[in-house]
């Protein structure tokens, strides 16, 4: 299969399902990733272009496509709209996974209606969970377990965010331990020991 995952900006698609792309690289699938904006109001746009290209490549990414939307200021338009359906065609992707609707985040809640429009012929497509996420209760879960420490290996190549969120002790957490927490739970509801969590927006099954 062809999977596209599409985020916000760098470090969105690593929190929210970069195990998911881990099984699906280790199973043969070819995996794209589009990163909508470089994070500009996180850090320097270079070091987290750096960073994700970094990350994709440690998760077996085929090729990582970039949107030109500016970070925090994301407008639902037909050109954000066409960017994204010039990707799926060139991908053809048999499924297609973006952030959760329901956000804290004005960028995430913009890409994903962005994101609806742009997909509206693919058979299935899914929504991940991020930490700025309002209201996530999954209802498909993917089972994590062998490659939960392949998945924090690979949030670390977002060095510059993993050490902002920590010094800025904005939760009892930090970012790695929470992917941890995050997962435990996940796979308690999915009763494996660790998974991600998904809510679809399609999901066609093959039978």
């Amino acid at each position: 299969m062809n999977i596209l995952a599409i985020g916000a900006h760098p470090d969105d698609i690593e929190l929210g399902c970069a195990g998911t792309m881990l099984r699906y690289v280790s199973r043969g699938h070819a995996v794209y990733y589009l990163i909508m904006s470089d994070g500009s109001q996180g850090g320097s746009p270079s070091v987290r272009r750096e960073e994700q290209e970094a990350a994709a490549a440690r998760v077996g990414v085929k090729h990582v496509f970039w949107g030109d939307c500016v970070d925090t200021r994301f407008t639902v338009n037909r050109e954000m709209v066409s960017l994204i359906e010039t990707v799926c065609s060139e991908v053809k992707p048999d499924e297609v996974y973006v952030n959760y609707a329901e956000d804290s985040h004005q960028d995430h809640r913009a890409l994903t209606r962005a994101v609806i429009s742009a997909t509206r012929y693919i058979p299935r497509v899914l929504f991940y969970e991020d930490y700025t996420s309002i209201g996530f209760n999954p209802e498909i879960f993917v089972d994590i377990s062998e490659v939960i420490e392949q998945k924090i290996d690979v949030v670390k190549c977002h060095r510059s965010q993993v050490s902002r969120q920590q010094a800025a002790a904005l939760a009892p957490l930090d970012m790695l331990e929470s992917i941890h927490a995050v997962a435990h739970f996940r796979g308690f509801q999915g009763k494996v020991r660790y998974a991600e969590g998904f809510k679809p927006l399609r999901y066609l099954k093959i039978i």
